[in-house]
């Protein structure tokens, strides 16, 4: 089955609101086995979006619309599909019953427009609203299906998940779905990764490799049409664990997480504490590490020394180290080193991290900007010191060089 997607609501194409519903559909719609083909924004005009669905019924089998659905007269999705198929629009009276009880149990007067959320066409099966007032609709004509869901998340999720997949799913006898995979990598890029895969790529049939990249980390993707788990199992394993084989030292999880969820989870296991001492990330590394939850178990805070002042004060960096003629600075080994030793031991951890180097967009110290320090500190033995260069943009390195230090820590964790 074909599908297109089109989200209606002319702040899409402001720019105003993320089309975040796009995403979430179109992994729906991969999990069901339903192949996403194309995926269309269109604004608040009801010629604008029967144009739009013209095209999708060319080339598509399901269409799905998200938005429009409201009381407000630019909501117009619901009438755009009864003209464009033909069909009258009715009151789904559950539907309106439902709407008057939450406004008389909140005590607001209902004005004459919210009875448009109770409407559909006539010919089509309501899709429930646990989480909104709007009524969803789902129906199939001349072979197309066709499916209305509202445009804010909070509704639009769960209706999909609880009505809208099912009802798909009841057209699709005889189409195995998706079954995939996911394995997270750091530590290498996804140019480098892809090399290391490219004869698996290019002789892919069933199962398929895709690789997604965000910063700093990689995900590969392998996926599969089977009828049962235990037969996806069967066709997935053998190129897991060739990938394994290949690029094991860089995989870090085999769900879709990030590698500081990673971290917290084996730490936490493990009852290991954590502290962080920064300089050029300025406190990233603790944000992304306090927005896991449960970290609080783990992590027990950092120092931003992003002065030399208070690398020396805080952390007892020598100044001798810091500055002078022939001295290490601020961006070396040598402190980098000492910023986790001490932020260790004034902590009490059984680790510590420290980042320092020059994130630009400017030299320091007359070393070049992406030119990073990262150190591991533990009980045994001395912290382990890795020199990067990194590049892109401050941002970009802030980001580059926080991950880099959780990849260093969790291959530590992993030995």
């Amino acid at each position: 089955m074909r599908a297109e997607i089109i989200a209606v609501g002319t702040e899409l194409l402001l720019g105003q609101i993320v089309n975040t519903n796009a995403q979430y559909l179109a992994q729906g719609c991969a999990d069901l086995g339903v192949s996403v083909y194309y995926q269309t924004v269109v604004g608040d005009n009801e010629s604008r979006l029967a144009d739009a669905l013209q095209i999708a019924k060319s080339r598509a089998d399901l269409i799905i619309c998200t938005g429009g659905l409201g009381p407000t007269q630019d909501d117009l999705t619901k009438d755009a599909l009864a003209a464009f198929l033909g069909q009258k629009i009715v009151t789904h009276q559950p539907s309106m019953d439902h709407i008057e009880q939450v406004f008389g149990s909140r005590g607001i007067h209902m004005v004459e427009s919210n009875r448009r959320q109770a409407l559909m066409l006539e010919h089509s099966d309501p899709l429930t609203n646990d989480a909104g007032m709007a009524v969803g609709i789902a129906l199939t004509q001349d072979g197309t299906h066709y499916i209305l869901l509202p445009g804010p998340p909070k509704e639009m999720k769960p209706m999909f998940d609880l009505y809208a997949a099912p009802w798909i799913a009841s057209k699709m006898s005889g189409v195995h779905p998706l079954f995939s995979r996911m394995l997270k990598f750091a530590g290498i890029g996804e140019s480098t990764l892809e090399h290391e895969l490219l004869d698996l790529i290019h002789a892919q049939t069933d199962p398929t490799i895709a690789p997604y990249a965000k910063e700093s980390e990689v995900t590969i993707r392998i996926t599969t049409r089977a009828s049962s788990q235990a037969e996806a199992d069967v066709k997935l394993e053998p190129l897991e664990q060739e990938i394994r084989s290949r690029l094991g030292d860089y995989i870090y999880a085999s769900v879709d997480v990030p590698i500081e969820q990673e971290v917290i989870r084996i730490m936490k296991e493990r009852k290991l504490l954590l502290a962080a001492a920064e300089s050029c990330t300025g406190g990233l590394l603790g944000h992304m590490l306090t927005a896991v939850p449960g970290s609080s178990a783990v992590f027990r805070g950092g120092i931003v020394c992003y002065s030399n002042m208070l690398k020396n004060k805080l952390l007892d960096v020598p100044m001798s180290i810091l500055e002078g003629a022939g001295a290490p600075g601020a961006v070396s080994a040598e402190t980098a080193g000492i910023l986790a030793e001490q932020m260790r031991l004034k902590a009490d951890t059984d680790y510590a991290v420290a980042i320092t180097g020059v994130a630009g967009p400017d030299e320091s110290e007359g070393k070049p900007v992406g030119l990073v320090y990262l150190a591991i500190a533990c009980k045994e033995g001395l912290p382990v010191v890795e020199r990067l260069q990194l590049s892109g943009n401050r941002d970009n390195i802030k980001l580059r060089a926080a991950k880099a230090a959780l990849y260093q820590l969790w291959k530590r964790l992993v030995v």
